[in-house]
């Protein structure tokens, strides 16, 4: 009998504790619960399952109630028949984690502690904070964001109140909307509301010469989605910045650094600088800027006791490549694979082979109106309406990541 066998000789499940709930979390937890039941992970259906099955309780944690699909956010804010399907509550509409051995915990990670494999958490229905046991923990809670590029809040009712005010007042702009930042989510933004609002003026400003400035993408590109912005209908204000907002009886007033104005309803501010949400990590696993370093296992790095227990995915980790759901998903499942094949080593011996990250080139899908913008360093630039469909289908990727997850699907045991 092994030292991690109970006196009746079965082991104990592994306890694996996700925190955060979004592609990268969803996505290693699931793969793992399959791995994990003898089943093959969903992300590969058709490869071989394990011979042998692992005893396993997953704990999922985030400060939201919901899986919220970040990449339809510009649709959402702009859609009111939309915005409720953005957001699925995770008790009652991800009908895949009704799975034994998993549970959600709505609340927000206070701190960890890698040598004592806990994590002390705060419930948001309580004052209270608990203290979680872990005997693997994956790190995936992202970006903070800041408003109007993500919701703030954290259930979904909330959610639909703040969403639904920003869209009313985007009903009653009567001179237009301004989106200020070419970045993808101002770009995206704009183009959403002119096929929302096609009466609506939209006009983009950005500081910069070219869209897409602080990207590592060609000019070809970056010239192409202003090509696609133009046909999409959106106006665009390039190579000045704003450099003061004023009220007005009609809406607002736009300084321009060049000493120009323009009048706009509504003002929708698109530049945020997006923040790792790893304050409750050790500060030695952190970059400078708070990116989790991991190797390309996406094990943590030999910096803090136990590393070998710790992953992180998603877009925390400091990695190469654009931040995009799909790199986020794929940590996720590679996350899953290295966690089961070290729990096969610890049960059962076997010699474990690892995933193992190679570096991500820049690369991006927009959806810009009625067509897709995509550029990858082999295919290089292209766009068209039946890009948008095979990327973004018709609510910008919502339905294909919820199917690609398999988030409404009931998990069902082999025996």
């Amino acid at each position: 009998m092994s030292a991690s066998t109970g006196a009746n000789g079965i082991r104990p499940p592994f306890r694996v504790l996700v925190i955060g709930g979004s592609y990268a979390g969803l996505s290693a937890a699931l793969n793992l619960l399959d791995l994990c039941h003898g089943k093959p992970a969903r992300f590969y259906p058709d490869t071989p399952p394990p011979a042998q099955k692992i005893p396993v309780e997953i704990t999922l944690v985030d400060e939201r109630d919901g899986f919220l699909h970040l990449i339809s956010t510009p649709l959402a804010h702009a859609s009111d028949e939309f915005a409720p399907k953005a957001w699925a509550r995770f008790d009652d509409d991800v009908t895949a984690l009704r799975a034994p051995g998993v549970r959600h915990l709505h609340g927000s990670v206070v701190s960890v502690d890698c040598e004592k494999k806990t994590a002390v958490i705060a419930p948001s229905a309580s004052k209270d904070h608990v203290e979680e046991r872990y005997d693997y923990l994956v790190v995936g809670s992202g970006l903070k964001r800041a408003w109007p590029v993500v919701p703030q809040s954290l259930d979904k009712g909330s959610y639909l109140a703040e969403v639904g005010s920003h869209i009313q007042k985007l009903k009653d702009a009567r001179d237009g909307v301004v989106v200020i930042g070419g970045g993808a989510v101002g770009i995206e933004m704009a183009a959403e509301l002119k096929l929302v609002y096609p009466a609506q003026k939209v006009t983009l400003v950005h500081s910069r010469d070219k869209l897409l400035s602080s990207e590592p993408l060609p000019d070809d590109f970056k010239d192409r989605a202003l090509a696609v912005l133009h046909e999409a209908g959106v106006e665009t204000v390039l190579g000045r910045r704003v450099t003061a907002t004023a009220e007005t009886p009609s809406g607002f007033d736009l300084t321009l650094s060049d000493g120009s104005h323009l009048a706009t309803g509504q003002v929708i501010n698109a530049i945020s600088k997006s923040v790792p949400t790893s304050s409750y990590l050790p500060p030695a696993i952190l970059d400078p800027d708070g990116y989790v370093k991991v190797h390309a296992s996406l094990r943590f790095q030999d910096l803090v006791p136990n590393a070998e227990f710790h992953y992180a995915a998603g877009d925390i980790v400091k990695w190469s490549g654009i931040k995009r759901c799909g790199a986020a998903m794929h940590m996720g499942q590679y996350t899953a694979q290295n966690i089961h094949q070290q729990l096969l080593k610890e049960v059962y011996g076997n010699e474990p082979s690892f995933k193992e990250l190679g570096e991500i080139p820049p690369m991006i899908g927009l959806a810009v109106g009625k067509k897709a913008v995509v550029y990858d360093p082999d295919e290089g630039t292209d766009d068209g309406e039946h890009l948008l469909k095979s990327y973004f289908g018709q609510d910008l990727g919502h339905q294909i990541c919820w199917n690609y997850m398999q988030l409404g699907r009931e998990f069902l045991a082999v025996a």
